[in-house]
């Protein structure tokens, strides 16, 4: 007999205040946003952060002290400048980020960069602390680039509302295989901004709504909200956390990751070093989720991007385990973004599901037993907008907010303007870090506790509160 399932509950779950806060007027469900965004960046903070004009030069100004994300010290203070951003400045730094067209680069404009910087690598090396060219940027951060992944949050929310344990694993397949396509628009291979430490991003999406489009064909009926949350949390080495949830389902999604990247003689690859875990809650069911590595190929011609590697969606309460192999493609022949798989039940060792196509294409699902085929089309698949707050409401830290002029200066083919901001804000942060050094301070996430080897959201529905 299959081992018993430890049911939790309604009763067994308090229903908790979120800090994810997000202010369209339209939720009913507000008990779990509170203030922790609009009264400042992180929990017990005591801060006041001058305004001052877009232009004004800002000297002399008092010491702050915060926890997370401004530190004080006896001869130096390092803070966050709350600039003044109007709303007609703001529409334009929003359109920049909105506008999905990344553009073409010519690389052969910048060959003697990337010649100069090949010469300094050798092959193997840790490109952590490798500072690469500004015009192989993508317009959007690490952080943002995470929240993609709940881009058909439908799919997401019906993992709750699967009638077997054979169906639920089978969704939550169906949703981390049509969670990379959405963040990859484009062929040409381009790098999201590396985060800074204490960095945030917060969106929501909203399902079902009148205008609002849904992956219906996926997840029929679906109706609710999903809230985001992602946090940099360390810098050496660095690791970045996120947070999902859908209160209507009771079920939350906690992932921290270790981008981990290395030069390969003429691409490079970033590997995904942590496990991720999906709660749902009306279950008692928790499945653990790995993410496959990413390539760029081709770095002095043409750079494009694939994945590979295996990774697994695994659920101990009921044995059942997902195996994905996402297949690089050979040096001659082969198709491309290929991914293959199964869905067993570890416990009699039967196949329930054979997995075959491209994660960024068609997805053949077959269930084994009943031989029967459900196609996946990603291409057709309806992404549902995220809801992000504009530039000028956001706190100094938020991901747009702090790359904003990276990003529109790449949007105008500024590269010198580009590299020039981002310069601002990777100087500051290593300033920050040499000035907590020295005054031995710690540094301690706002949203995000250390847990054995992953990092926690401190207000997760799966917490007990």
């Amino acid at each position: 007999p299959r081992p018993e399932r430890n049911k939790c509950g309604k009763g067994g779950y308090n229903h908790i205040s979120s800090s994810i806060n997000h202010d369209d007027g339209e939720d009913e469900n507000t008990d779990r946003q509170v203030q922790n965004l609009e009264d400042g960046l992180g929990e017990n903070m005591n801060v006041q952060v001058p305004t001052v004009a877009a232009q004004e030069p800002t000297s002399d100004k008092p010491p702050l002290t915060r926890s997370g994300s401004v530190i004080s010290c006896s001869n130096v203070t390092l803070h966050w400048d709350k600039v003044l951003i109007t709303p007609e400045q703001s529409a334009v730094y929003d359109e920049a980020y909105e506008d999905g067209d990344e553009g073409d680069t010519d690389i052969g404009e910048h060959k003697s960069v990337i010649m100069s910087l090949l010469g300094q690598l050798k092959l193997g090396m840790d490109l952590t602390k490798v500072v690469l060219p500004t015009f192989i940027l993508e317009r959007k951060s690490l952080l943002e680039l995470f929240a993609n992944c709940f881009s058909h949050p439908d799919i997401f929310m019906s993992i709750s509302d699967g009638s077997s344990p054979e169906e639920r694993i089978l969704r939550a397949t169906k949703w981390l295989l049509t969670s990379f396509h959405a963040g990859r628009k484009g062929s040409l291979a381009k790098k999201p901004y590396n985060p800074i430490i204490g960095e945030v991003f917060h969106c929501k999406w909203n399902v079902a709504t009148p205008d609002t489009p849904s992956s219906s064909c996926i997840a029929p009926g679906q109706q609710g909200h999903v809230t985001f949350l992602a946090e940099q949390v360390s810098h050496h080495p660095p690791v970045s956390a996120f947070y999902a949830e859908c209160p209507d389902k009771r079920i939350c999604a906690n992932y921290s990751v270790w981008t981990k990247s290395k030069f390969l003689g003429i691409s490079v690859g970033v590997d995904m070093v942590g496990v991720g875990t999906i709660h749902v809650l009306e279950h008692g069911e928790k499945y653990h989720f790995t993410l496959p590595s990413t390539y760029g190929r081709s770095i002095l011609t043409v750079p494009w991007s694939e994945m590979g590697g295996k990774v697994q969606v695994t659920c101990p309460q009921t044995d059942y385990t997902s195996t994905l192999v996402f297949h690089t493609k050979p040096m001659y022949g082969g198709k491309m973004h290929r991914v293959t798989g199964d869905i067993k039940d570890n416990m009699t060792g039967k196949c329930l599901y054979k997995i075959d196509g491209e994660w960024n294409g068609k997805l053949k699902f077959t269930d084994e037993s009943l031989k029967s085929v459900e196609v996946i089309d990603t291409e057709v698949l309806a992404v549902v907008p995220k809801q992000v707050k504009p530039v000028c409401e956001q706190k100094e830290n938020e991901s747009r907010r702090l790359w904003r002029d990276v990003t529109l200066a790449l949007r105008n083919n500024d590269i010198d303007k580009a590299t020039a901001a981002k310069h601002a804000n990777e100087e500051r942060q290593r300033n920050e870090g040499r000035a907590r050094a020295a005054e031995d301070i710690v540094w301690v996430p706002s949203y995000f506790k250390s847990a054995e080897d992953t990092w926690i959201y401190k207000k997760s529905l799966a917490e007990p509160q």
